[in-house]
């Protein structure tokens, strides 16, 4: 924008012609999408594939029957057998752009490092977003609905046509019915997690725990604009969740669960550059592939929620 200067008389404008524009040396700083996948899925496979296959067989415990027990009786002998569960490298991202060489000469910044660092932090919210929209689907029927818990059959946690409306006074309230869930699965207390929208993060924020007094800190949750804990549960706030329209309401397919329920794997990730055979320049390419699989879906829990 030119700088203004007095129209009567009329005095000459430079901009543009003698005076020239010029870039700001830092590129504006791109927000990406929170990443979490890597937060809430088991990792620890992940050394196992990098060296070679495309499968890797996780072993899974055996059933054990617990019997009673009457002095001298004779005992009853089973032989457990476990079972597997395969993770597959089946899937695969890229980004790949070409650089030429009279723009790196005629630029004064940086711009293929910078645009490289730019495409592999889109990369991983492009996985992201793979995983957390598709393995909510794979709660099992206990862990979801209005009915569920494998117990009590009576917690509602949403379902189609009858989303759970989400307010700041119930929010908590649903948060804890979600620990409820996983307790009656048996499912261990640590390394809990719940996966919410902005909004919904939000209402956390605003709901009683905004008061230090109730929750023992010393300072309140919309003072210092962190979420933290919630019985038991590490909230995280991600934008990459499923959303979808339910007659009027737009829902999140929003989820919780227990961190050994999920197994992530990331096998490569190949970074290169090669000489453009087209023109005069390089090309870059980045290539990552991995899987992941629900290894135990009665750890993991569907909210469908809407804003109230």
């Amino acid at each position: 924008m030119a700088f203004p200067v007095n129209t009567s008389p009329a005095f000459p404008q430079h901009s543009g012609t003698y005076i020239p524009t010029l870039y700001a040396s830092m590129l504006l700083v791109e927000f990406y999408k929170a990443s979490v996948f890597s937060e809430i899925s088991n990792t620890e496979h992940e050394g196992e594939l990098q060296k070679f296959g495309d499968t890797l067989k996780i072993r899974t415990l055996p059933d054990v029957t617990i019997n009673d027990y009457a002095k001298g009786q004779t005992l009853t002998y089973e032989t457990p057998e476990g079972g597997e569960v395969d993770l597959l490298i089946n899937k695969g991202k890229y980004w790949a752009m070409a650089i030429n060489a009279l723009d790196v000469k005629q630029m004064d910044i940086d711009h293929a490092q910078k645009w490289a660092v730019h495409a592999s932090e889109k990369l991983k919210v492009s996985i992201d977003g793979d995983v957390l929209q598709n393995i909510y689907t794979e709660a099992p029927a206990a862990n979801k609905g209005a009915a569920a818990g494998a117990i009590s059959g009576s917690i509602n946690l949403g379902s189609t046509g009858a989303p759970l409306s989400l307010t700041k006074t119930n929010i908590v309230d649903a948060i804890v019915d979600a620990g409820v869930v996983l307790d009656e699965q048996n499912v261990p207390e640590q390394d809990r997690w719940v996966t919410l929208p902005a909004w919904a993060c939000a209402l956390i924020k605003t709901s009683e725990l905004k008061d230090a007094s109730l929750t023992g800190d010393g300072v309140s949750t919309l003072r210092n604009g962190m979420v933290g804990m919630i019985d038991r549960f590490k909230i995280y706030c991600t934008n990459n969740l499923s959303n979808v329209t339910d007659g009027s309401d737009t829902v999140s397919n929003s989820m919780f669960g227990w961190k050994g329920s999920t197994a992530f794997a990331s096998q490569m990730t190949n970074t290169e550059t090669i000489d453009n055979p087209n023109d005069f320049g390089q090309l870059l390419r980045s290539l990552q592939a991995y899987g992941y699989k629900v290894t135990k879906p009665e750890g993991l829990g569907h909210l469908y929620i809407t804003k109230g």
